[in-house]
């Protein structure tokens, strides 16, 4: 080192033992926070899947039962119209308009409650992941 160096006459720092230890103990914190954040998020993600997989399940599901009724409905609609027109007489039509009446309030009521118990169940099922990432979350204290 040359003699016109003014770093040359500095000793080199040395940090006390304690505060590396402190420093240690902070980075080893650290690190086991982000882990188990990083395997709290993997969790959530696949929870997340199958929270849209459910999802979209439940809702081919939902179509599927709303073009059944739909076709269920056309088809009464459809033999409704075709024996109206075979009526011989007023009281005749009055009477199958009647029983036409009677019978689609029952099919409805009854579709109405398919319709909700599929979505309870839908609803359950899509739910589901998500309370048992929760669940374990809260289980292991991420």
């Amino acid at each position: 080192m040359s003699a016109h160096d003014p770093f040359s006459n500095v000793t080199p720092f040395q940090v006390p033992e304690q505060v590396r230890a402190l420093a240690e103990q902070g980075v080893s914190q650290a690190r086991e926070g982000y882990q188990k954040l990083k395997e709290a998020a993997e969790s959530n993600n696949g929870a997340l899947e199958a929270v849209y997989a459910s999802a979209t399940k439940g809702a081919g599901d939902f179509t599927a039962k709303v073009i059944d009724i739909a076709k269920t409905n056309t088809e009464s609609a459809f033999d409704f119209a075709q024996n109206l027109l075979g009526v011989k007489s007023l009281p005749e039509a009055f009477a199958l308009v009647n029983a036409h009446a009677h019978k689609q309030f029952e099919v409805l009521t009854a579709q109405s409650q398919d319709l909700a118990a599929l979505t309870q169940r839908v609803a359950t099922d899509t739910v589901e992941p998500i309370k048992a990432g929760a669940a374990k979350v809260f289980k292991t204290g991420v």
